[in-house]
């Protein structure tokens, strides 16, 4: 028992402190990395804004055209489920605002348990069928490498370790907490430096995607 509460006691503490140091310092050195190499300067007079294009393609890439939901309705889908599920769980979850506003400062409502406890079912469910998906499909297998497979691990494992050490299916309780917050700590370390920068990089693309094509006054 004390060796499972001095493991509880290090991935609360000191492994926590440097997992966040590491996401923030990440996210904020490959941010800037985008941003430092700058633009071409431009050559050509304005024809339109790029404000309003700018935000209006932030907003518009949220959803799928018609053609790509046609072509490959199951992966939509299943993105748009695990994608909002995932946050939900995440951002919304009593004690996890807790412990935000404990870190940083910062809190906000939350929602009933029941609530997220179903959410995360349905989010698990839609990530192990994408799973399923991918590696039946003979495309999507052949494009998947090692980081695909990473990802969804890295995002699969914090709400598969959260939920059984909610409902207390594993035991003793703090060794399946400290599971938990050591795959939460794990995806926060390497966050930066995989395909889960998306998080913050797709925001950035689809702005200059739009306030490029609004710069020239077409549709994007």
């Amino acid at each position: 028992m004390n060796s499972t509460m001095d493991f509880l006691l290090w991935v609360r503490g000191p492994a926590f402190d440097v997992a966040v140091a590491i996401f923030v310092i990440g996210v904020l050195v490959r941010l800037l990395e985008i941003f430092l190499l700058g633009r071409r300067p431009y050559l050509s007079e304005a024809r339109g804004s790029q404000l309003g294009p700018g935000l209006k393609t932030v907003a518009t890439r949220f959803l799928a055209e018609s053609g790509t939901l046609k072509r490959a309705a199951f992966t939509v889908i299943g993105g748009y489920i695990f994608h909002l599920g995932f946050f939900i769980a995440l951002l919304l979850f009593v004690p996890h605002i807790e412990l935000i506003h404990a870190t940083f400062g910062i809190e906000w409502p939350g929602m009933p348990t029941p609530v997220i406890d179903a959410i995360t079912v349905v989010t698990l469910v839609a990530l192990i069928g994408l799973l399923i998906h991918r590696l039946a499909h003979p495309v999507l297998r052949f494009l998947s490498g090692f980081e695909d497979y990473l990802v969804w691990a890295l995002t699969f494992l914090p709400l598969l370790t959260g939920y059984l050490a909610f409902h207390r299916l594993v035991n003793p309780y703090p060794l399946a907490l400290g599971i938990h917050i050591l795959s939460v700590e794990i995806l926060l370390i390497l966050f930066p430096f995989t395909k889960l920068m998306h998080t913050f990089t797709a925001f950035v693309a689809r702005w200059y995607n739009g306030a490029m094509a609004g710069r020239r006054g077409v549709e994007s």
